[in-house]
């Protein structure tokens, strides 16, 4: 991962593209989820982004805690794309959002054929974060996946919005953490 976040870094690609795949990192959202993201969605002063029913595998409203750095490259977005509904629109048509493509294309050109996809990010996270020893409850609510237990999905309808926002934010230092150890810094 230090090594990745170091070429993403450096990755002179679309800038849209390059702030999805980071934000893509940052929420473990589906890229499909990211993909059709509308600013109307982004809360951005509440830190949430409800991603609604309609947009989801599940067809259930799922809400995304943003960490502090998921709402820098928010905000580096919104000056960049202006006036779309759209949080990451096509470069080529107006009006739809980036194709399912351009990714998994931008992982390609960051040298990652064959070792990661867009989706796979979703798998790093919840490796680290169980690995960290993150209720596994959180993690999954995070995943938006559905207890597979059908009593107990019947009856838990907990969120865990207060425990997501702090794993997110954990989620979001681990990975500045890696990128620090890419460039040889320590995190104090």
């Amino acid at each position: 991962m230090p090594a990745f976040l170091h070429e993403l870094d450096r990755y002179q690609g679309d800038p849209s593209t390059k702030a999805a795949l980071e934000l893509l990192i940052l929420t473990a959202v589906r890229p499909g989820e990211l993909r059709g993201a509308r600013w109307r969605e982004v809360d951005l002063a509440r830190a949430l982004w409800r991603i609604p029913a309609e947009r989801m595998k599940m067809a259930a409203e799922h809400l995304v805690p943003l960490s502090m750095q998921a709402l820098a490259v928010l905000a580096r977005v919104k000056r960049v794309e202006g006036a779309d509904d759209l949080v990451f629109p096509s470069p080529f048509y107006p009006g739809k959002p980036l194709s399912d493509g351009t990714l998994n294309s931008a992982l390609v050109r960051l040298g990652y054929k064959g070792r990661m996809t867009a989706h796979g990010f979703r798998t790093l996270f919840s490796t680290c974060a169980n690995e960290a020893g993150w209720n596994s409850d959180v993690i999954e609510k995070q995943l938006s996946h559905e207890e597979r237990d059908d009593v107990r999905g019947a009856y838990n309808r907990a969120q865990w919005v207060a425990e997501r926002v702090k794993l997110m934010q954990w989620w979001a230092n681990r990975l500045d953490e890696f990128r620090a150890a890419e460039h040889g810094v320590t995190q104090q």
